[in-house]
C-alpha cells in the first residue's frame, strides 16, 4: 500500500456519508475539503529601483541603479491650516503668494518664512494667482468665482466676474493684459488694465486648465477632454501643438530656449484628503473555500470539458498610465521626458543644473530626471501627499506647494544626516516562520545602516502588529526576531558619517505554512463518453483509461476528441494548491451499502479518469478523489484533501 493509499485509508475510517447521485451502475461523490497550507522556503529580495520605490522614504533618495542613499534636507518654509495649496507666485519684494483650496484663502509668505492670510474669499478655492502691478496679486477663485486684485495689506477689489463656474489659470501678457482660463465653458477671457473684459478664445474642450505666454506674445493653453496644448496667436487663432493621450494638460512652462514643459495627467479634480489608514480601505485578499455540496459536481451533457471555476477576483483590470511630462521644442517637435502608471504628476520644472524635477501624488514623491539617456531618481518625498506646484525665485531658489496638508517647502542642496525607509508589506499568504534577514551596503566615512522588522496579521500595519525589533547587527544574516504571522515589514535607517551610506539590497527568508490542496470541482460525463488522448499516433489511447496519461497540476487535463465506449464512466476534476505544489491523485469507490473503499488508481498526475464499470455489479456507488502534495513536501508536513 502506497503512502497516498495509507492516508486515504486512514481518512476513509472518518468519512461521513455524503449526497448520492444514482446512475444505472453507480452513484457519485461527496466532496469534503479543508483548506490549510504548505510551501518551500521563500526569499523576499529588494534590490532594484522598482522594488525600492514600493516602500516609503523619509529624507532618502532612490537612484537610477536601485541604491538607497540619503536625500536632500526638507526645509519647511510655511505651514498653513489649509488642506490644499494650489498656486504660487512671486511678489515684487521677494515674498510669495499662495492660494489655498477648500477654504479659499490667499497667503503672503515672506522670505524668512513668516506670513499669514491676507484675503479670505467667499469661494472655496483659489486655483490661480499671478503677479499684478505695483506689488499686487491677482487671485482667481472657484466655483462661481471672481478675479480679485489684492495688495500686501489685504485691500481687495474685484477685477472680473465671469459667468463660468471655474477659473483655473491666470497669465499676464507682455502688454499687461490679464488672461483667465475657465471651465464650463472652456474659454480664455482677456481683461485689460482698465477692466474691460472680452472673450479672447473659446474651445470645444471641457475646460482650459493652464496658460503661459511665449516670448513673441503668443498664448499657450492646456485643455481638458481632450488633453491638448494649443498655441493661440494675437488674433485668437489656435494651432494644436500636442494632442496627448491624457485627459488633462495641468501645467505649462515656457523655457528660456523657447521650448515648453508640459505636464499631462489622467486624474481629475482636487487632491482628496487621505482616507484613514484602516484595513477596511484595502480589498480583502481573495480566498477559496469549498464545502461538501453536490453543486461542486458537474454532470456533463455531452460537454467535452469541465466548467471552469468562477474567478475569485472578478477578473483582471488593466490600469492606464497616470501621467507624463513632455518637452515641446521651439520648432514644434515634442518628446516624452517622464511617465508613470503609479504616481500622478502635478507640476514639473528644471532645476539649476538642468535636471527635470517632477512633483507627484498620491505619495508626495519628487522625481529627478537627468543625463542622456535619461535616468530617473526618486529625489525625495514631500511632507505631504501631493506636490502641487513648483516656483523658481529670481535667485534660482526652488520652492513648492503641497496638499494634504497645505505647506510651502524650500528645496535645499544639503543632505540629511539621517533617513528612514519602510518597505512594502510582504504577504506570505498564510502564517509564516521567519528566517534570516540580510543586506548589502557600503558605509564610507563612519556611516552606517540599521535594519529592524515587525510582523502582524492585518494587511495594513496597526496597533495589533508587533513592535519594531531591535536593530539587527549582522549584515550577512540575522535571525528575524518578529513573531510568526502572515505579514512582514522591514525598516532601514541610514545614518551619515563623512559621507552617505548606500544600501543596495535587502533579503528576508521565510517558510510559509503548508496549505492543504483541494479538489474544487468534478465533472461526471454521460455513461460511455470517452476522450482520445491528444497528440498521439496510431490507435489513440483513451484519456484516463490506458497507461498513457497527461500530467497536470490541478487544472483540468486537455481532452481529445470525444468518442463512445460501452461500460466506461469518465471523470474530470480540478484541484488547487495555494503553494503551487506538484499534486498527485487517487480515485476510489465503494457501494452505497458498504464502508470499505476500493482503490481504482493511485499516484496519478492527470486530472481525468475513465472507469470500466463492467467489472462491478449494477447499483449505487460513491466515488472519492483524493489529492496529496506529498511529492513537494516532507512527510511530516504533507497534506491531503478529498
Amino acid at each position: 500500500m502506497t503512502h497516498l493509499q495509507r492516508l486515504a485509508h486512514r481518512r476513509s475510517r472518518l468519512a461521513r456519508p455524503g449526497p448520492v447521485w444514482r446512475l444505472a451502475r453507480w452513484g457519485i461523490l461527496g466532496l469534503s475539503i479543508t483548506m490549510l497550507t504548505g510551501a518551500a522556503p521563500t526569499f523576499w529580495r529588494v534590490s532594484t529601483q522598482v522594488e525600492f520605490l514600493r516602500g516609503e522614504v523619509e529624507s532618502l533618495s532612490v537612484d537610477a541603479d536601485g541604491h538607497l542613499v540619503l536625500g536632500p534636507v526638507t526645509d519647511e518654509l510655511f505651514d498653513t491650516t489649509a488642506p490644499v495649496l494650489w498656486s504660487l507666485a512671486s511678489a515684487s519684494d521677494g515674498a510669495l503668494w499662495t492660494g489655498s483650496g477648500q477654504d479659499g484663502r490667499l497667503y503672503r509668505v515672506e522670505p524668512d518664512g513668516t506670513g499669514g492670510v491676507v484675503f479670505d474669499a467667499d469661494e472655496l478655492d483659489v486655483h490661480a494667482v499671478a503677479a499684478g502691478p505695483a506689488g499686487t496679486v491677482f487671485a482667481a477663485t472657484s466655483p462661481d468665482g471672481r478675479i480679485y486684485q489684492v495688495d500686501a495689506d489685504g485691500v481687495t477689489s474685484t477685477v472680473f466676474d465671469p459667468d463660468e463656474t471655474y477659473i483655473w489659470a491666470l497669465a499676464v501678457g507682455p502688454d499687461g493684459t490679464l488672461h483667465a482660463a475657465t471651465g464650463n465653458s472652456a474659454r480664455i477671457h482677456r481683461i485689460t488694465p482698465d477692466g474691460a473684459a472680452t472673450v479672447f478664445f473659446e474651445s470645444d474642450a471641457t475646460h482650459v486648465l493652464s496658460l503661459a505666454f511665449e516670448a513673441d506674445g503668443a498664448l499657450l493653453a492646456g485643455t481638458e477632454s481632450p488633453g491638448q496644448v494649443l498655441r493661440i496667436d494675437q488674433d485668437g487663432r489656435a494651432f494644436v501643438l500636442l494632442d496627448s493621450p491624457y485627459a488633462e494638460i495641468r501645467s505649462l512652462r515656457v523655457q528660456p530656449d523657447g521650448s515648453v514643459l508640459v505636464v499631462a495627467v489622467n486624474e481629475q479634480g482636487a487632491p482628496a484628503p487621505p482616507a484613514p489608514a484602516t484595513a477596511g480601505n484595502t480589498p480583502p485578499t481573495p480566498t477559496v473555500s469549498v464545502t461538501t455540496s453536490v453543486t461542486a459536481v458537474v454532470v456533463a451533457n455531452g460537454a467535452a470539458t469541465a466548467t471552469p471555476p468562477a474567478s475569485t477576483n472578478g477578473g483582471s483590470e488593466s490600469r492606464g498610465t497616470k501621467g507624463a511630462v513632455y518637452r515641446i521644442a521651439a520648432d514644434g517637435l515634442w518628446s516624452e521626458l517622464w511617465s508613470s502608471d503609479t504616481d500622478a504628476p502635478y507640476d514639473a520644472v528644471f532645476d539649476g543644473t538642468g535636471a527635470l524635477l517632477v512633483g507627484t501624488g498620491e505619495d508626495g514623491k519628487i522625481f529627478q530626471v537627468s543625463e542622456d539617456p535619461p535616468r530617473t531618481v526618486l529625489l525625495g518625498r514631500a511632507p505631504a501627499r501631493q506636490v502641487t506646484r513648483f516656483h523658481r525665485q529670481p535667485d534660482g531658489t526652488l520652492s513648492y506647494a503641497t496638499a494634504n496638508p497645505g505647506k510651502m517647502v524650500r528645496l535645499t542642496g544639503a543632505l540629511a544626516e539621517r533617513g528612514t525607509y519602510e518597505s512594502e508589506v510582504r504577504d506570505a499568504e498564510t502564517v509564516a516562520t521567519w528566517g534570516t534577514i540580510s543586506w548589502r551596503a557600503m558605509t564610507p566615512g563612519g556611516s552606517r545602516v540599521e535594519l529592524s522588522s515587525r510582523s502582524g496579521n492585518t494587511a495594513i500595519p496597526n496597533d495589533t502588529w508587533s513592535e519594531w525589533s531591535r536593530p539587527y547587527t549582522d549584515a550577512a544574516g540575522s535571525q528575524i526576531a518578529s513573531p510568526k504571522a502572515r505579514y512582514l515589514q522591514w525598516r532601514a535607517s541610514l545614518l551619515a558619517g563623512d559621507a552617505s551610506p548606500i544600501l543596495t539590497s535587502v533579503t528576508a527568508a521565510y517558510l510559509p505554512r503548508n496549505v492543504r490542496p483541494a479538489v474544487t470541482q468534478i465533472t461526471v460525463h454521460q455513461p460511455g463518453t470517452v476522450f482520445q488522448q491528444p497528440f498521439s499516433s496510431g490507435d489513440p489511447p483513451i484519456a484516463g483509461l490506458d497507461a498513457l496519461e497527461t500530467e497536470s497540476n490541478g487544472s483540468a487535463s486537455t481532452l481529445g476528441r470525444e468518442s463512445y465506449r460501452k461500460g466506461i464512466q469518465t471523470f474530470v476534476w480540478q484541484a488547487t494548491d495555494k503553494n503551487g505544489d506538484q499534486l498527485e491523485y487517487a480515485i476510489a469507490y465503494r457501494r452505497e451499502d458498504e464502508t470499505a473503499w476500493q482503490t481504482l488508481r493511485s499516484d496519478m498526475r492527470a486530472t481525468v479518469f475513465a472507469w470500466d464499470t463492467s467489472a462491478v455489479p449494477d447499483g449505487a456507488y460513491r466515488v472519492r478523489v483524493t489529492v496529496s502534495d506529498a511529492t513537494s513536501n516532507a512527510p511530516d508536513t504533507a497534506l491531503v484533501g478529498e
